[in-house]
């Protein structure tokens, strides 16, 4: 493969603003593929405070089923022990052997790219998208990554979606509170956790 795309993410649940993002940088940026991988046990994250790996991998491969070029893969899931942004890259290029990599998440969570394992290897090993959602200040962005060498802060790619002010805790809440979540995310995952009683 000559340039894939890794969506990263506890998708707790998925939504289309993930899909939107996926899709927009697959054309973008002329990726053969999009692959979706949830995160296992997130090192940024309490295990408590996220749902079951087994749910967020089948929502995710429900609201990915309809587009031939996305893939979900449950490396980190299998994977034991924390779940790192490096060591999947690091799989991915064993595996597929792909000439580039895109790594595409929140800009939000690009601003803590610093508290990343191995950050720096990680950079050389692979391109960021960092998607920008509605409203959010690229001043920012750029102001906390100024403390990379430039030539890593050149592997940081900014990215802007469709204004879909979409975030999984405003499901989960919705959810919650017993409020609509329909044309927020696929029917299938919203059948899927009215079904297994997700988030109430």
């Amino acid at each position: 493969m000559r340039r894939i795309g890794v969506m990263g993410g506890t998708f707790d649940p998925v939504h289309y603003g993930h899909l939107v993002a996926a899709e927009g940088a697959r054309y973008e940026l002329e990726l053969e593929k999009v692959f979706f991988v949830p995160s296992g046990r997130p090192p940024h994250k309490p295990c408590s405070a996220i749902t079951e790996s087994a749910h967020r991998l089948s929502m995710t491969a429900l609201a990915c089923a309809s587009n031939p070029f996305f893939t979900v893969l449950d490396l980190e899931i299998k994977r034991p022990g924390l779940s790192y942004t490096y060591d999947t890259i690091t799989d991915l290029q064993r595996e597929l052997k792909p000439e580039q990599i895109f790594f595409i998440t929140g800009a939000d969570a690009i601003q803590e790219i610093l508290t990343w394992h191995r950050v720096q290897e990680l950079l050389q090993m692979c391109f960021f998208v960092a998607v920008r959602r509605p409203g959010y200040n690229l001043a920012s962005l750029n102001e906390k990554l100024s403390k990379l060498p430039e030539h890593l802060m050149r592997r940081i790619i900014p990215f802007a979606t469709p204004e879909l002010a979409i975030s999984s805790s405003d499901i989960r809440s919705r959810v919650h509170e017993g409020r609509p979540i329909k044309y927020l995310l696929p029917e299938t995952v919203e059948a899927y956790i009215m079904t297994h009683g997700l988030y109430r």
